[in-house]
């Protein structure tokens, strides 16, 4: 069953086209083996082709070095990408290689037991320095905007938190979600009263802003704070527990070390404190056990 939208342009069989290679469009590569591929997206580029963006998408860059082995796997297995980010969200994407990669992570998906922790810089307090959101959340069209709302009818969505470091103003917030619903957890932040630091369209007390930017800050770059840090999977071949990270964005550097209270950027050894409280599997469940 597919999963995701597919590139618009189409074949004469009304069959959607592959994405169409672009070696322009620079990808960074974290892991790489015959079976996946993990990449590192930055924050305001596109996963996959989509109106206005039919040619400078992450997949768009990929095909260019990976276009015979994802053309292979076809529209069946949205050539191999595995699950996808939102625009403004950088971080951690896995595309398969070959289609028993493929068939083999998506059933771990499927089955939540894929474990997918992001960073997030939190304008506001949370409830508790961990807990957990069960809000459902129901997505709605508002205007040309998809986008997520509580509703006590909507779908579960779970999501695990944990402050990692605080200021009086914003706090550094690992983010683990059992379910992968439109903007899970932006919505969920905002609803707790912390909302995602950059973040337009999830405000609270007040209702999501859908409102198109400013003619003079569309140029900007992206603003949100909210980064896909750390994958983990049992590999296709072997089942053995993979775990990967994405390096931190040096603009969420700048604010982790105003919530530290620290000049300049902060040391590898004092990201390794920090991020160390979310270390290994099930991280939320050994910070309640504490």
């Amino acid at each position: 069953m597919r999963w995701t939208s597919l590139p618009i342009v189409c074949d004469d069989r009304g069959v959607p086209a592959p994405p169409t290679a672009n070696a322009k469009v620079a990808i960074s590569e974290i892991f790489s083996d015959d079976d996946v591929i993990a990449l590192n997206k930055v924050a305001g580029m596109v996963t996959q082709p989509g109106i206005g963006h039919l040619s400078d998408s992450l997949m768009n860059g990929l095909f260019a070095r990976e276009r015979i082995a994802l053309t292979r796997l076809g529209t069946e297995r949205d050539y191999g990408l595995l699950h996808r980010l939102d625009r403004e969200t950088s971080g951690v994407i896995l595309v398969a290689r070959t289609a028993d990669a493929y068939d083999n992570i998506r059933r771990q998906f499927e089955a939540r037991t894929i474990e997918k922790t992001y960073l997030a810089i939190v304008r506001g307090r949370l409830p508790s320095v961990d807990g957990c959101c069960r809000q459902s959340l129901s997505e709605v069209r508002r205007g040309d905007m998809k986008i997520s709302v509580p509703s006590p009818r909507g779908e579960t969505a779970v999501t695990h938190w944990r402050v990692l470091a605080s200021s009086k103003e914003m706090a550094l917030v690992a983010c683990a979600i059992e379910t992968g619903k439109l903007h899970q957890i932006r919505s969920h932040m905002a609803y707790l009263g912390a909302p995602v630091e950059g973040d337009r369209v999830y405000r609270s007390l007040l209702p999501p802003n859908t409102s198109a930017p400013p003619a003079n800050q569309r140029h900007l770059p992206p603003s949100l704070r909210l980064h896909a840090w750390r994958i983990a999977f049992a590999h296709p071949q072997g089942e053995k527990r993979i775990e990967i990270e994405a390096p931190i964005p040096a603009n969420m550097l700048e604010l982790i070390a105003q919530c530290l209270s620290s000049k300049g950027l902060p040391s590898t050894q004092s990201m390794q404190r920090i991020t160390g409280q979310v270390q290994g599997s099930n991280w939320w469940v050994k910070a309640k056990a504490k």
